[in-house]
């Protein structure tokens, strides 16, 4: 297993990755979902965050966009030097990270454009339109289409359109192929492939365990709250008897 940022470290300098997850417990009411977890991700890099249901991959993701629930009891989150463990969800949102939830939280009411236009209230503004309109061309043709009768992946490919609205530098991804077709997984991992291009570091939860490794650079699988393993995506993909005991694929 990787070893985490060092442990003595007690100011942001002393931290090497871009983003680091050092020994954070998190937990709902008197249940501790998130144990003890620590993790780097550098810049650009898209790890994919595995395990069974119930491991804590949500709940991670969760912890580190500083959403409040679970409430973070123990531990450090570093992005770029800036101390996420000490902000509040608004404040993790300026600083860069966005999290596209499983629901994906589509507004309704709202046009395609709308939604968009929304995440660009207030700074800091990231995309234009155009730009993101050349990445996801249906989402121009469909710009006028109000958001929640889009198809799932175009739902999909509109949150994710959403996030980069906004200036980011870490994009949380929960559950993203979540009831598509394979085809249109293949598309959305070609499109976070370009947005890697761009210099955005990814954290992908994925139940399609193969398919996000098959995307991730690396991998870090939890079981019952805890870090598991740290390391190549490339290997877990190849490594049998560690996929059929944490992720039963």
């Amino acid at each position: 297993m990787n070893a985490p940022f060092n442990k003595n470290a007690n100011n942001a300098a002393t931290h090497p990755a871009f983003l680091s997850v050092w020994e954070i417990e998190a937990y709902y009411g008197e249940s501790y979902i998130v144990q003890n977890v620590s993790f780097n991700i550098h810049e650009g890099e898209i790890l994919a965050l595995l395990g069974r249901n119930g491991a804590g991959k949500t709940s991670t993701l969760r912890t580190i966009a500083r959403m409040g629930d679970p409430q973070l009891k123990h531990g450090e989150i570093w992005l770029d030097h800036k101390p996420l463990h000490k902000m509040k969800s608004f404040e993790a949102s300026q600083a860069g990270i966005a999290l596209v939830p499983e629901d994906r939280s589509i507004i309704p009411g709202l046009t395609v454009e709308e939604n968009l236009q929304l995440a660009q209230i207030a700074p800091p503004i990231g995309w234009s339109l155009d730009r993101i309109y050349d990445l996801f061309p249906r989402l121009g043709e469909r710009r006028k289409q109000e958001g929640v009768t889009l198809s799932g992946g175009e739902q999909q490919m509109l949150a994710i359109a959403r996030a980069l609205a906004r200036d980011i530098k870490v994009l949380l991804l929960d559950e993203p192929y979540e009831g598509l077709a394979p085809v249109i997984v293949q598309e959305i991992a070609k499109t976070l492939n370009l947005i890697r291009d761009q210099g955005i570091t990814t954290v992908i939860v994925e139940q399609n365990a193969v398919a996000a490794l098959k995307l991730a650079d690396r991998a870090v699988i939890l079981d019952t709250g805890t870090v598991v393993y740290d390391g190549s995506a490339q290997e877990v993909l190849e490594d049998e008897a560690l996929r059929a005991q944490y992720l039963a694929i």
